[in-house]
């Protein structure tokens, strides 16, 4: 038997989704059009989300995707950084390197969840709450790698003394998690990144991506 559901909470989170995807907003009579729905139906939606500041509308009458999604995100973090951590300690124990979960805040990469490797004499010391400009370091160009190619697996990606002088690092982005846009690496202390570690690192990106789905 199908559950239960409330018509009119599924719309409103259909037009946060809608909202979602678009980088200029969409009028009422946009919205009624894709939800199949008059456009009294959709202005009383967008009343009740502007309440609670999930929805602005501008000057134009565009509906856009309001501030008030951020105190609901605040809260992402903890539940992805508990769904990475079986794939990031068997990633650190495996390749013997401090392991990480970044993810994309505003215009940089931010750490939040790091794994250290329980066997190495030593290892990079990295903390979760760094945080870098996207263009630097492995873990922000992987992200970078897949919004250049949303189409395809763009694999791994391997950079070397950008953060840290002597150290190196490989990162594959999360691929097919919606909502969330991050990578996945290691960070290690060596010349180069031994040839190994690329494809483990993509698999690691991968595990992370199926407990998020």
């Amino acid at each position: 038997m199908t559950a239960e559901t409330s018509q009119t909470l599924d719309r409103g989170l259909r037009v946060l989704k809608l909202l979602a995807d678009t980088d200029h907003g969409l009028t009422v009579t946009e919205l009624s059009l894709k939800l199949g729905v008059n456009r009294t139906v959709v202005y009383r939606l967008l009343a009740t989300l502007e309440q609670h500041a999930l929805i602005r509308r501008d000057l134009g009458g565009r509906a856009r995707v309001g501030l008030g999604v951020l105190r609901l995100g605040r809260q992402v973090h903890p539940l992805v950084r508990e769904a990475a951590m079986p794939a990031l300690r068997s990633l650190a124990e495996d390749i013997g390197a401090t392991a990480h979960l970044t993810l994309v805040d505003g215009a940089d990469a931010l750490a939040v969840a790091v794994v250290e490797p329980t066997w190495t004499d030593y290892h990079v010391a990295y903390r979760a709450g760094f945080r870098h400009p996207l263009d630097r370091g492995a873990a922000g160009k992987a992200i970078l790698a897949a919004r250049q190619h949303p189409m395809t697996d763009p694999g791994f990606t391997l950079t070397h003394g950008e953060l840290e002088a002597g150290a190196c690092g490989a990162a594959a982005p999360l691929l097919g998690v919606t909502g969330v846009e991050g990578s996945v690496g290691v960070v290690m202390l060596a010349d180069v990144v031994p040839e190994r570690v690329g494809d483990r690192v993509v698999e690691a990106a991968r595990e992370v991506a199926d407990a998020l789905r």
